[in-house]
């Protein structure tokens, strides 16, 4: 009726003017990040793997863009977990090394060392912004009724494990429902099957939560702890493997449960995982969100070395990158990062931009709120949501890591150059490396004498970026020599 009166008007008089029509709110945008668990860089089709099926995590690739120069946040677990809902390097984050509250019995204390009471994370800031937020999966990061649960980290909903000591085991005797323990009847402790899979579970759960978020905007922190050990997988999974490649049993002497057929579930394990990546994009497809929701993949950490029934040779897991998991070499740190998000990321696209965990946050909110960006303080990470729309990446960008577990290590990228420093505070044993990636991936040729300068630098900038902890302190550094 106004409308048609402001017409009329108009006809009658000149000078009566419409009024500028309203823009439309600009929706925030869903986000999805999935994190595998000890996924290696070249584990997925997309990143060569030419063994395992991985049909619906290369098509996101397809329909999205592809990091090559990605890296987690630690070379283990916990302290990985930390960077990304932080958005700290290693070497100013509080949690820096796996701890844990009690030992590997059925009934021993859970948890690793939480994070403290009102930490600014990930799932804070956006609760902040207006999101409903969740973490299914691994947690790692505080155990039940600590200040580092979920819960009390910004997250109104959690599922699956707060003990990343628990998922060591795909069918446990219990899971996490936010801070209500699921007793899962029917398994038991240390078999290799039972009736509840714990990868399905959880995925379940990511299903229904995320289909009840309606038209709130919505944060989902995906952790999957596939394809970690021990290698457990639903026999549908392992039947497209049985029988293509010989296949020698495991025979648990070396850790972890016992498998008949090992590369079989490997593979099964990746492959389960990438189906239900497909189902949960279907779904946000059926909810009429897709192009509204920006989905990321990517691991904690390297492929694991070849223990506990693991074949990572024998898959290529790490492609041709030097270490696997526990070590500060490209192997331990070099991941996957896929990310999808119709209508703002090209398809098709292959990124060389250098980035890490710690860049997840500030990227996140940028993305979903560029005041909760702004809000955020004391960050280690740049946003490269610039770079998902198609601009150029920087050149120079350094990335610093520490970590005092697996021989008290450290590693610097600036450019194309890594600095690897390892056995650090032994005297007779410490090593510092030089490596120019951009011609030796594989970290084959240490050319550290060749170039004093360069070396010297990137030390002092180490030092710079090294925050001393009582707690996760570096042999050498923080403590005295050996």
């Amino acid at each position: 009726m106004k409308f048609r009166h402001c017409l009329f008007a108009l006809a009658l008089l000149p000078a009566c003017q419409t009024a500028a029509p309203t823009p439309a709110p600009t929706r925030k945008p869903n986000i999805v990040l999935i994190v595998a668990d000890d996924l290696g860089y070249g584990d997925l089709g997309s990143y060569g793997q030419k063994l395992i099926q991985t049909p619906h995590l290369d098509r996101m690739a397809t329909e999205g863009m592809r990091f090559t120069d990605f890296y987690a946040g630690s070379p283990v677990c916990a302290p990985s977990r930390c960077t990304l809902v932080t958005g700290k390097h290693p070497g100013h984050a509080y949690v820096r090394d796996n701890w844990e509250a009690g030992g590997w019995g059925e009934h021993d204390k859970e948890g690793q060392t939480p994070l403290l009471p009102d930490t600014p994370t990930i799932g804070r800031a956006l609760q902040q912004a207006g999101y409903k937020t969740a973490c299914i999966g691994k947690w790692g990061l505080g155990g039940p009724g600590s200040t580092g649960a979920p819960n009390k980290q910004g997250f109104d909903h959690f599922y699956g494990y707060l003990c990343q000591r628990q998922a060591h085991n795909f069918y446990p005797t219990h899971l996490w429902d936010d801070d209500q323990r699921v007793e899962l009847e029917g398994n038991v402790w240390k078999n290799l099957t039972g009736p509840h899979y714990a990868h399905d579970m959880m995925t379940e759960d990511a299903l229904q939560w995320t289909g009840e978020q309606g038209d709130n905007p919505f944060f989902l922190l995906l952790t999957y702890t596939v394809p970690h050990l021990a290698l457990q997988v639903p026999e549908d999974s392992m039947a497209p493997y049985i029988g293509e490649w010989d296949d020698p049993p495991y025979d648990g002497k070396r850790g972890y449960l016992p498998h008949p057929t090992p590369r079989a579930a490997y593979a099964g394990m990746i492959s389960r995982m990438d189906r239900d990546v497909g189902r949960l994009l279907d779904q946000l497809k059926e909810m009429g969100v897709d192009e509204d929701t920006l989905v990321l993949f990517t691991s904690d950490n390297g492929a694991t070395y070849d223990i506990g029934g693991a074949h990572s040779e024998f898959f290529e897991s790490n492609g041709e990158l030097r270490g696997a998991k526990g070590s500060v070499y490209e192997g331990g740190l070099r991941v996957p990062l896929i990310a999808r998000w119709p209508g703002n990321i090209e398809g098709g696209g292959v990124s060389d931009a250098v980035g890490a965990f710690w860049d997840l946050m500030p990227t996140l909110l940028e993305a979903a709120d560029t005041e909760a960006l702004a809000a955020a303080k004391d960050l280690d990470g740049d946003s490269f949501l610039s770079v998902l729309r198609g601009a150029d990446p920087d050149p120079n960008r350094t990335l610093y890591w520490e970590f005092p577990g697996y021989g008290n290590q450290q590693a610097l990228r600036q450019g194309d150059w890594m600095l690897v420093r390892r056995q650090l505070g032994k005297k007779a044993k410490t090593t510092t490396e030089l490596f120019n990636l951009a011609v030796d991936l594989s970290q084959e040729h240490d050319v550290a004498a060749d170039h004093p300068d360069r070396v010297e630098a990137m030390l002092a900038r180490m030092a710079q970026e090294h925050t001393p902890s009582t707690k996760f302190p570096l042999r050498g550094i923080d403590t005295p020599a050996e």
